[in-house]
Parts: structure tokens; C-alpha cells; sequence
């Protein structure tokens, strides 16, 4: 193969880029660390849009669609994405409202059963002779119950204190606001962008290139839309079955345990299992017999939705193996933690779509036959 001196040039302009990365990496790294920083508001703002444009676009499907009133039609777009907006805000002040209130007097029942707990556990090892006598004297003249006033009040006051300095973080509001503005302006302008880009891809890249670029962008935002339709619809379901039952079967804190399993039902895999252990360790607090019922129809719920529920309502829309899927949990947890679980299963499911349509191809068939 003969090559010109332009890509002779390019040949050695990526060499030595690559050798100043890998003399100078902590540099770079440093350099990139900055710039994502100073990024991350443009980031989150894109991430909201995405999740915004989806509920914006059910609302634009619905809001008058076949009215030819120019005042109508210029009001879509505003009025669909101020009624996304407020659908998201509206929710998470649901969620709040369930969980805030009912989390506060469990901790509270908690508090004031810990000092009766702890006698019973002494009565018994002094039955028991497992802890010498002078030990059980000594633990008990302590007061347990103006101990554990104290741990709740430390804890309390901890906890106020990160919170507040947490609200009080001027750099925080300012990210958050950034995001909130950079989303809107991308869903005003989307269409604008996306003509945009063509022009620059149809310029700058080859078409056969911005084919698969295009092709390849389809993939990731189908597999995306899927995940968010699907997740979001299940946990809703997951979470109304949650509390039906859990008021039939008379448990405390039904409405709180189902918002909590709705809500944590958006990690795939391991989200349910995380939100049945905090509704247990909520229902513990009041009948350990209740926590074990809870537990069973936890099981029998999870089977029910796994079998029925979930190929219905979500199906196979993903088309990624069970076993890919928890692949990619554990790996998106082990790198980034919950927003890690979150955002490899779509992209895992594209990789797999892509690599799955790749060998499938009549010249990969071909040459596996040759």
C-alpha cells in the first residue's frame, strides 16, 4: 500500500501526541479532570434534556396534533416542555411526600425500642452466664434510654450539618441551575442542532462514514428510549402492587415501601432486592412476624413481575441476555456505583445489538460457510 506524505503527516501528529500523553499523562490527566469539571453542568443539562425530551414528545403527540392554529402550534413546544418540567417535579415531590414522613417515625419507634431491646438482651445472657456478673452490673446502671437520645441527637445534628452545608454549597446551586438553563435552551433548539450536525457531518465526513455514524446513534438512542420507557413503567407497576398488597396483608409502612421498591426497581437486577431490604429493616422495627410475611410477598411479587408483568410490559424490547445484564451491572457498579448500573445496561444492550447485526451479516455468513 502507498502512502502520500498527507498521511505520513497524520501518521506522525498521532505518534506524537501519543508519546506526549504517555511522558506527560499526570499533566493531561489533570487537564482532563479540569475540563470535565468544568463541563459537568453541560453533562447533567444533557442528560435532563434526554430524559425531559421523552415526556416532552408524549405531550407534543397529544397536545393538539392535528390543529392548524399558528397560535396552537407555536405554544406546542413551551407548553409541552414547561407540562415535562412540572410532570418531573411533581413526582419527585410525591416521592418526598411518601417516604420523608413515614422514614422520620420509624426512626423515631426505633429509637424508643432500642432501650427496651437492650434489657431484654441483658436479662438473657444473665440467664445465660455467657458475660461475668460485674460486667451485667456495670451495663446495667447505664441509662440506655438517655444514650440513645444522645446517639439519635449526635446523629441528627451530623446529619443536619452535611445537609446544610450541602444546601449552602453556592457551586452546587450554580451546577444545578447551568444544567437546568442548558437543558431547556437544547430542547427549544433541538431540531436546529440536529440540522446543524447534519451539515458539519455532511462537510467534514465522508458519507459512507456518517452512515454508520448516524446508524450507530440510532442504535444507542433506541436502546436508551427503550430502557427508560420500560424501566420507568415497571417500577410504577412494581411499586402500586407493592403497596395493594402490602395494605391488603396490613404491613406498616406500605406507601413508603412502595415508593422506595418503585423507585430503586429503575436499577435493573439488584434494584428490587435493595429496596425489599429497606422495606424489611423498616418492618422489623415494628413485628419481626410482619417482616417475614413481607419478605415472602416480596418473593412471590418478584416471581409474579419477573414471569408475567415484565415480558408484557417491557418484553424483550432491550434483546440483551439475562446474563449480559448482569455483566453489566456488575461492572457499571464496580466502575461508577448506581449511575454506573444505570447507564451500562443500555449501552451493553446497543454494543450486543451492533455485534449481533455485524455477524449476522451475508458476508459473515459467507465466510463462516468458506
Amino acid at each position: 500500500m502507498k502512502l502520500d506524505w498527507k498521511s505520513c503527516v497524520r501518521i506522525g501528529i498521532v505518534a506524537f501526541l501519543l508519546y506526549l500523553c504517555i511522558t506527560y499523562w499526570p499533566a493531561f490527566a489533570d487537564l482532563f479532570h479540569s475540563l470535565f469539571q468544568a463541563a459537568t453542568p453541560l453533562l447533567l443539562g444533557c442528560i435532563l434534556a434526554y430524559a425531559i425530551n421523552i415526556l416532552m414528545t408524549f405531550y407534543e403527540t397529544h397536545y393538539f396534533p392535528r390543529s392548524a392554529n399558528p397560535a396552537l402550534s407555536k405554544s406546542r413546544r413551551p407548553v409541552c416542555m414547561a407540562a415535562a418540567f412540572l410532570t418531573l417535579a411533581a413526582l419527585l415531590f410525591f416521592i418526598a411526600k411518601l417516604v420523608v414522613p413515614e422514614l422520620v417515625s420509624c426512626i423515631k419507634l426505633l429509637a424508643g425500642q432500642v432501650p427496651a431491646a437492650i434489657n431484654d438482651l441483658l436479662a438473657w445472657l444473665e440467664t445465660k452466664n455467657i458475660v461475668p456478673e460485674d460486667i451485667l452490673a456495670s451495663l446495667e446502671t447505664v441509662d440506655w434510654g438517655a444514650k440513645t437520645q444522645q446517639i439519635i441527637g449526635l446523629l441528627t445534628s451530623g446529619v443536619s450539618s452535611v445537609v446544610g452545608a450541602a444546601v449552602s454549597v453556592f457551586s452546587g446551586a450554580v451546577t444545578l441551575l447551568l444544567a437546568l438553563i442548558f437543558s431547556i435552551y437544547l430542547l427549544l433548539g433541538k431540531e436546529k442542532l440536529g440540522n446543524q450536525f447534519h451539515r458539519l457531518m455532511l462537510r467534514y465526513v465522508t458519507p459512507g462514514i456518517y452512515a454508520k455514524i448516524r446508524y450507530l446513534l440510532s442504535v444507542l438512542n433506541d436502546s436508551f428510549h427503550k430502557y427508560i420507557v420500560g424501566q420507568c413503567t415497571e417500577a410504577v407497576i412494581l411499586g402500586a402492587l407493592c403497596t395493594i398488597g402490602m395494605l391488603v396483608l396490613n404491613l406498616p409502612y406500605a406507601t413508603m415501601t412502595g415508593a422506595v421498591i418503585a423507585f430503586t426497581a429503575l436499577i435493573p437486577v439488584a434494584g428490587a432486592y435493595i429496596g425489599a431490604g429497606v422495606g424489611a429493616f423498616m418492618i422489623l422495627t415494628v413485628s419481626p412476624a410482619k417482616a417475614i410475611i413481607f419478605l415472602i410477598f416480596i418473593v412471590i411479587l418478584q416471581q409474579l413481575e419477573g414471569n408475567l408483568i415484565y415480558p408484557r410490559v417491557v418484553g424483550s424490547s432491550l434483546g440483551l441476555p439475562a446474563i449480559w445484564v448482569l455483566t453489566a451491572v456488575t461492572l457499571g457498579g464496580g466502575l461508577m456505583g448506581i449511575p454506573g448500573m444505570l447507564l451500562c445496561v443500555p449501552l451493553a444492550a446497543a454494543l450486543y445489538r451492533l455485534v449481533k447485526e455485524d455477524v449476522n451479516r451475508p458476508q459473515a455468513k459467507e465466510c463462516v460457510k468458506v
